[in-house]
Order: structure tokens, then C-alpha cells, then sequence
């Protein structure tokens, strides 16, 4: 806990790996609880409910989510987790495991209280030596990038790497798309949605979140996925929903003054071009937010120009887009948006 207040804004760390064809059945999902916990606990952060498929495996962490596939790995944590002190340990279970790694890609906005940030978080130049001293040489193609906006608050820390068979994306599908939205200056009357009653409700955590997740409409965002989400006392929500090989992501931080809200998801180029725009339309829907932005990472550049679609109807005005091409992620697409009383 930030000394000022809860610090909303994620760090976001993806790994991936290659290795021998029987490994790769299952890979990093032989990772079992114990080793799981060993790594986050290097983080400072801890497992409070998971859920999976044939596909992956979907974890709500105490800060934020993880999800485990064969080869890829996706780490996410707010607040003041250490969370680029999971490499070591992540590297050494993957070795054991015969994997290699090839790409790595972290990301994050600007956080609300940068001076309550611990070691390695400090400042984006410290995280990228961190990140250059723990990464196998093999990773040889890097870049460390920050994307600016005309929002003061909201600004796009990119660094990737990844080694020679990766340097044309070879082993990434360039029909897939991730999407990262941070909200700030949520709507006060609908971030009451997530703070559970003063003196305990005596609900669990669980519990409370499926009564969150329907309270605020959330379970309509991709009403084919299945949920997995957790309502924190007194206040707060994450959520991970599941559909097919595909993740999204909720993260709510309520309070006034700091509020804060994350999601994020993944996309095919070959999807019905509506779907993006209704889904970032109901997000929106959801919080209100006064100023939000959005991390569009494709090889296809023309999926970035749906979310001006979405979201300029609802009342929010792009004030600015930045694009930039990156090792092993193709292109990143930020934009920013604000309210136009603003």
C-alpha cells in the first residue's frame, strides 16, 4: 500500500518459450501451486483463486492475474509488487522444465505514486537494466520505448526482447491482438459497485466478487467466457473470464481520488469487426471514466482504428496517438482519451 493511496496502475510482464515437441504438451502448466507460490512470492503477491481449461491456466492474484499456457506465461501486478523479481525464479523452473526462452515483452502506464514504487520499479530506465541483466543473451534484439500523450497521467512504458528466430515474429500469430484500457477518474456513482459493507459484510471474497461482477453488468462484457473473480475488503475487484484460448481481464481500484480501473483482452484480426467496438463499449459503460487509455499490440495496425469507434461515441475524445514497432510484438498503437469538458 502506497503511502498516498492504493497505486491502481499494472506492471505487465510476457514470457515466451520454446522447447522440445513432448515438453510442450503441457510446458510451464506442469508449474505446480507450490512453485507458483515460490515465484510470487518473490513478487509479494499471493493466489486467492484460480480457474482453467483445456488451453490455460487463469489465476486471480491479491494484486492483479496471472495466466499460465504451455509456452507463454502473462504476469500482471499493481499496487507496490516487485513483480520483474519473477524472472530469476521463472527462468530457473522453465530450465528445469527443458524450456527456453525467446521473447519477452513488459509493459506498463504511469503509475499515480511513482515515489512509492520499491527496487526495481523505481523508474522505467531501472526496470530496463533490470530486465537486461536477468534475461538470457540469447535476447539479443531489444528495445525500451516510452510512448507519450498529451494526457500528463497517461503515458505507455514498452520494452521487449526476443532472440533471432523471433526477430520476425515467426512464432507469434499476427492475427492475434492484445488490448491494454487503464481508466482513471472512474464515475463515483458506479465505483460504489465495488466496496463491499463497512464492518464486514461476512461474505467471502468470492462471493462478494460474483455479486460485483453482476451488480456492475461486468458478466456482460463477454458473456460466453467463464468468470473467475474476487471482491477484496473493503474494496476493490479483479477478474479473469476465460473463453476458449483466449483471456480477459478486470482490475478495480474504487477510491476517490486514486480510482482506477484496468482491462484487457485478446483478439483475432479474423473476428467480426463489431466485436472489439461492443466490448470496449460496454467497458466503458461499466466505469465512466473521465480519461482512459488504450495499448494496441498487432502485427495488423488497422485494429486500433475500432477503438476510436467505440469509445468517441460514449462521450470520450482521442486527444492523441502514438505508434511505434517493437521486437517480437509488431506494432504498438496508444491512444489516449478524455471526456470533452476536459
Amino acid at each position: 500500500m502506497a503511502l498516498s493511496g492504493f497505486e491502481g496502475f499494472e506492471k505487465r510482464l510476457e514470457l515466451h518459450f520454446s522447447g522440445d515437441d513432448p515438453v510442450l504438451h503441457m510446458g510451464l502448466r506442469q508449474l505446480d501451486f507450490e512453485s507458483l507460490e515460490e515465484i510470487l512470492h518473490a513478487v509479494q503477491c499471493t493466489i486467492v483463486s484460480a480457474v482453467g481449461n483445456q488451453f490455460f491456466d487463469s489465476y486471480v492474484l491479491s494484486e492483479s492475474s496471472l495466466f499460465v499456457y504451455p509456452t507463454k506465461i502473462i504476469i500482471k501486478t499493481c499496487g507496490t509488487t516487485q513483480l520483474l523479481k519473477s524472472v530469476r525464479p521463472l527462468l530457473n523452473h522453465a530450465c528445469h522444465m527443458g524450456l527456453t526462452l525467446c521473447a519477452c515483452r513488459y509493459t506498463r502506464g504511469s503509475f499515480i505514486f511513482p515515489k512509492s514504487q520499491p527496487f526495481p520499479h523505481t523508474s522505467f530506465k531501472e526496470e530496463v537494466i533490470y530486465l537486461e541483466e536477468n534475461l538470457p543473451n540469447n535476447l539479443c534484439y531489444t528495445k525500451a520505448s516510452v510512448m507519450p500523450s498529451k494526457l500528463a497521467s497517461h503515458s505507455w512504458h514498452v520494452f521487449t526482447a526476443c532472440d533471432e528466430n523471433n526477430i520476425m515474429v515467426k512464432q507469434m500469430p499476427d492475427v492475434l491482438y492484445t488490448i491494454e484500457v487503464c481508466m482513471t477518474e472512474l464515475d463515483r456513482v458506479l465505483s460504489r459497485k465495488f466496496f463491499r459493507r463497512p464492518g464486514g459484510d461476512g461474505k467471502s471474497g468470492d462471493v462478494a466478487g460474483k455479486e460485483m461482477t453482476e451488480a456492475t453488468g461486468i458478466g456482460e462484457i463477454n458473456p460466453a467466457a467463464l468468470i473467475c473473480d474476487f471482491g477484496f475488503d473493503p474494496c476493490g475487484y479483479s477478474m479473469n473470464g476465460i473463453d476458449g484460448d483466449r483471456y480477459s481481464t478486470i482490475h478495480v481500484t474504487p477510491e476517490d481520488g486514486y480510482s482506477y480501473a484496468s482491462f484487457e483482452c485478446v483478439g483475432s484480426v479474423y473476428d467480426d469487426q463489431d466485436d472489439i467496438v461492443q466490448v470496449l463499449k460496454k467497458v466503458v459503460q461499466v466505469f465512466r471514466p473521465a480519461t482512459m487509455s488504450v495499448s494496441t499490440t498487432c502485427l495488423n495496425r488497422e485494429v486500433w482504428t475500432r477503438v476510436a469507434n467505440a469509445v468517441e461515441p460514449l462521450g470520450l475524445k482521442c486527444r492523441s496517438c502514438a505508434v511505434d514497432e517493437f521486437p517480437a510484438a509488431g506494432s504498438v498503437v496508444f491512444q489516449t482519451f478524455s471526456t470533452r469538458r476536459k
